[in-house]
């Protein structure tokens, strides 16, 4: 597997009353996206970003950071034959989305991901 990029999933309450701290006080002031439950923001001058997630929507585990990757069903085979425990199946997700769910050997959950451009 080849990741392309590794973002955090930040677990908070509510990602609007959360928001003012990372885009006014970090400077990650680029919304992204904002779906409710997810929120992406960036910094428009380094392009540190970061994801505020209430709950995943659609998964029965929240993950701890997504990795962005060119070829997702390849990810899913390799992960399958390794042995590692799938938490949520290779799915398109209703947003657009191509991902599956992981769990690490170390307990943490990994959302593997592609984002149609």
């Amino acid at each position: 597997m080849r990741a392309n990029r590794i973002m955090a999933n930040l677990r908070v309450a509510d990602v609007d009353a959360a928001k003012s701290f990372y885009t006014d006080y970090l400077g990650l002031s680029t919304e992204e996206f904002n779906m409710g439950w997810v929120a992406r923001y960036t910094s428009p001058e380094t392009g540190a970003n970061i994801q505020l997630v209430t709950r995943d929507a659609t998964a029965s585990e929240d993950s701890v950071v997504s990795v962005h990757t060119d070829d997702v069903d390849s990810a899913y085979a390799e992960a399958q034959e390794l042995g590692f425990e799938i938490v949520r199946p290779l799915t398109t997700e209703a947003w657009g989305v191509r991902r599956f769910l992981v769990r690490a050997p170390d307990g943490n959950v990994v959302n593997i991901v592609n984002h149609r451009d």
